[in-house]
């Protein structure tokens, strides 16, 4: 009687244990959903960014994923993973019960966690917000009712797929497509059943046998063979097949993707214009974008020897120069060099800006020629000229040269500094401000400066990028192209968003026409004539700040404008040993001769318009024998220190009222002269690479492959 009573009271207990763990297993269901948010390393994808081309990689960013369709996973990959991982996987609820309770075990005791989860499992546990890896009953118990419930609510195909997309497998890849193409340098679709084994052995030890030696080898082909014997025993090999299997070979491990030289400059400008068009960095790095840049590799690689094969061994590493190609018709930046960047983080074509100086003068000539004035327009070149807003500062011409009345083209061939304030004050400041901001200047850089009566010479800073496109602007016939690095960005779903540049008439056609008929004079009779190409028509222009503190080239054939600049990080005189002071028609103009002439070479000869006369009947002075190799153009106020941020510029620096040089009169008409290719000899180009070919992108634009 006693024994029945001690029974009947120990089935009530356990009955009752049985009820409460019963209830308590029902509350953790209930409070134990699936997840709504997965981890983020889970499931990003990191992305690529290209040259033009869309083949020729720039930089990766992110996580090394490409997710994959489970139907693009050949079946052999499949059982090989199943085979090697779980074998049960078709037929289980999601969890394995000896293995669990191997682990379970494993965790309560302290022993080392075993293994025994399923594919499911190590999907809950990997991809999933919400579960931690600490070896804990709690979290073991959390990834067992998920596992569950996701068994019950998805397809097994779908969490194999999730699975085979999310595992790591080593060598930086994630996802068995990055790892087929870092195993073996193919797409998963094309692996053999001994690769795809390989790949399924990985999982177990990833670090281990990423690139095994030694013992590693040894070990990592006995859990390949396992893996072969593991498929044979469920079927997915035969015995023969099994047998004729042979190891694979490895690929060589790549080394961890770098950025070199100017791609660090590249990477920057990519990132800053994805952020301006809305991808955040999250897209950027986890997103698995395809973006496809502007930048042309053989052009970038011809405006690096442009500037490192022109400019001479002896020059201070204080001097930096910047170069930047924009194609007119598209604004597309195609190339650029911007320096050293493990010297400096700040490139010379897009960050830094530095005074504009004489090159300035083609916008304030744009604005004359879109407001009713003509070439023929006669302005006051008589130095010094004294403004009414400010009698006390007089602006002189380059040694103090007088040259009367002239007409605009006499005025921009000899870059005369008081033509230009003259003709500034008949069009208006303002005006001139308009149509440099409507040609691609941003008004930010203008606005502090426009009252100046020196503001036509060029004391405003820009970059080279800026200047490229405002001269392009001419080249197109005064249609300006909002300027930009990225042609196209493709995102992981395969959805494609090209780049469409904003467009607007900044001036009329025909005022582009004249204004770049009057730059032809600079190449041909003015300041610029070290930057001829001889194959076809040139239009530039020169730019020398006060005691050469910034020294530029501008210019541009119908297909392609480049600006180069050259300036001090000190902000002092830029004098090459060797070569002495510079000027824009020096060096400057020989590094752009240098890149232009590989960049145009084999593109087609096209010709820029005819004048059209706008405002009234032209007449223009012809340029006379003492025009012809003038020293440079005439220098613009004191520049600013070059801008690499946020920094505002000074305003209205001093003028630096120079007295002319003895052996020249004011009024005399004989002017210094300087053959470049005679005391320099031409531009040193190195023909490393093959040279670019023209051809037509889809809207019939030039395009630089």
């Amino acid at each position: 009687m006693r024994k029945r009573r001690v029974l009947r009271w120990l089935l009530i207990v356990v009955a009752a244990g049985v009820l409460v763990l019963a209830a308590l297993f029902g509350v953790a269901w209930a409070l134990t959903p699936i997840p709504d948010s997965t981890q983020e390393d889970a499931t990003a994808q990191g992305s690529v960014i290209y040259y033009r081309d869309g083949k020729t990689v720039i930089a990766r960013q992110g996580i090394d994923r490409r997710n994959v369709e489970l139907a693009k996973v050949p079946r052999h990959v499949r059982d090989a993973v199943i085979a090697a991982e779980n074998r049960s996987f078709y037929e289980d609820s999601g969890v394995s019960v000896k293995g669990t309770a191997r682990a379970l075990w494993s965790t309560v005791t302290g022993q080392q966690l075993q293994g025994g989860s399923t594919i499911t499992q190590q999907l809950v546990r990997n991809y999933y917000s919400g579960l931690s890896q600490e070896r804990s009953v709690v979290r073991k118990a959390k990834e067992i009712m998920i596992s569950i419930k996701v068994d019950q609510s998805q397809s097994k195909d779908w969490v194999l797929e999730q699975y085979l997309n999310t595992i790591y497998f080593g060598r930086g890849a994630n996802g068995v497509q990055a790892a087929a193409q870092a195993y073996f340098g193919k797409g998963v679709d094309d692996l053999d059943v001994a690769q795809g084994a390989y790949l399924a052995s990985v999982i177990q030890q990833p670090s281990r046998f990423a690139d095994p030696e030694g013992a590693d080898l040894d070990a990592a082909k006995a859990r390949w063979q396992s893996v072969i014997r593991a498929m044979t025993e469920t079927g997915a090999l035969g015995a023969d097949e099994a047998a004729a299997q042979r190891f694979p070979e490895l690929k060589e491990p790549k080394k961890p993707f770098q950025l070199k030289g100017q791609a660090q400059y590249m990477l920057q400008q990519v990132t800053d214009e994805l952020n301006r068009r809305g991808y955040s960095d999250e897209d950027i790095n986890g997103g698995g974008l395809k973006i496809v840049t502007t930048f042309d590799k053989k052009l970038m690689e011809a405006a690096e020897r442009a500037v490192k094969g022109t400019l001479p061994q002896a020059t201070p590493k204080k001097v930096r120069t910047g170069l930047a190609a924009v194609a007119p018709d598209t604004g597309e930046v195609v190339a650029f060099y911007g320096g050293n960047p493990d010297k400096s983080q700040y490139d010379n074509a897009f960050s830094a800006k530095v005074m504009a100086g004489s090159t300035f003068k083609p916008y304030t000539l744009a604005a004359a020629l879109d407001n009713g004035l003509s070439l023929s327009t006669r302005v006051d070149g008589n130095s010094p000229m004294r403004v009414a807003a400010d009698p006390d500062h007089p602006i002189p011409n380059d040694g103090g040269r007088s040259y009367g009345q002239i007409d605009l083209v006499s005025a921009i061939r000899n870059s005369v500094n008081t033509a230009f304030v003259d003709l500034a004050q008949k069009v208006g400041p303002r005006k001139v401000a308009a149509t440099a901001e409507a040609m691609g200047i941003p008004a930010e850089q203008l606005e502090q400066h426009v009252d100046a009566a020196s503001f036509p010479l060029g004391v405003a800073s820009v970059s080279a990028v800026q200047n490229a496109a405002g001269f392009g602007t001419l080249a197109n016939a005064g249609v300006h192209m909002e300027t930009h690095v990225i042609k196209s960005v493709t995102d992981a779903d395969g959805v494609k968003d090209v780049v469409k540049p904003a467009a607007s008439q900044a001036i009329g056609k025909g005022a582009a026409a004249d204004a770049v008929y009057a730059m032809r004079q600079v190449v041909e009779y003015g300041t610029g004539t070290a930057a001829r190409l001889y194959d076809r028509p040139v239009a530039g222009k020169t730019g020398t700040t006060d005691d050469s503190k910034a020294v530029w080239f501008n210019g541009f054939t119908p297909q392609l404008a480049t600006a180069v600049n050259m300036f001090r990080d000190d902000n002092e005189t830029v004098d090459i040993p060797g070569y002495g002071v510079q000027f824009g028609g020096q060096l400057p103009a020989q590094v752009w001769r240098a890149f232009m002439a590989e960049a145009m070479d084999g593109e087609p000869v096209e010709q820029f318009p005819e004048p059209q006369g706008v405002g009234h009947a032209p007449g223009y002075d012809q340029p006379r024998d003492q025009d012809r190799g003038w020293r440079d153009d005439t220098r613009s106020r004191e520049p600013e220190q070059w801008d690499e941020g946020p920094t505002a510029e000074p305003t209205q620096p001093p003028f630096t009222d120079e007295e002319p040089p003895a052996d020249l009169e004011p009024e005399d008409d004989a002017r210094r002269s300087e053959t470049f290719d005679q005391d320099f000899g031409p531009p040193s180009v190195e023909e490393s690479v093959p040279e670019p070919t023209a051809a037509t992108d889809g809207d019939g634009g030039p395009r630089f492959d």
